[in-house]
């Protein structure tokens, strides 16, 4: 399947609290296993999403530097939480709290990834989306795209310095019942 251009319609769709959203992938992270939730919330039915690379959900409100800053931990074997908006098939799109893991062979190779996401705190999102629209101004207002990716990253770093938090920290304070970051 061809990736048609989804345009964002500015319309979020949201799923239930105890509903889970899970995938699978493969290295290279092209989808393996698509839960019932994932293909109800994301519009795709399931044919439509196994053998696509993930990214075809992927929606341009989330910065790049996140996205390589989840490939640069699990592809060094480590997990990774973090917040993510998702590009629905008609163009709205979801946001999510999302655990992603990389799956290991009995030998401790990596052989894919695995996520699981959940429905976000609303109080996280208003930490959050102001956070992503400066991040991705960052990355815009570079000339080259891995410059701006590089831009974006080291002003993350400087604001979690600044907070006295690591990334980790930073990610679960949002989630916790007494987050006042």
């Amino acid at each position: 399947m061809r990736k048609a251009v989804v345009r964002p319609t500015g319309h979020e769709r949201t799923f239930g609290e105890d509903e889970i959203i899970v995938s699978k992938t493969d290295v290279k992270g092209v989808i393996t296993y698509a839960n019932q939730t994932f293909s109800r919330v994301s519009g795709y039915s399931e044919q439509e999403l196994l053998g696509q690379p993930h990214n075809l959900i992927r929606h341009p409100e989330t910065p790049m530097c996140v996205f390589q800053l989840v490939w640069d931990t699990i592809s060094q074997g480590n997990e990774i939480f973090g917040y993510v908006s998702n590009l629905c098939k008609t163009g709205d799109h979801y946001w999510v709290f999302a655990h992603v893991t990389p799956t290991f062979d009995a030998a401790g190779n990596i052989t894919g990834y695995h996520s699981s996401r959940r429905k976000p705190k609303r109080s996280s999102l208003d930490v959050i989306q102001p956070l992503y629209k400066q991040l991705r101004e960052i990355e815009q207002a570079q000339g080259d795209s891995r410059e701006g990716m590089h831009a974006a990253t080291a002003a993350l770093q400087d604001q979690l310095t600044q907070l006295n938090l690591t990334y980790d920290e930073f990610i679960f304070s949002l989630e916790s019942d007494t987050a006042n970051v």
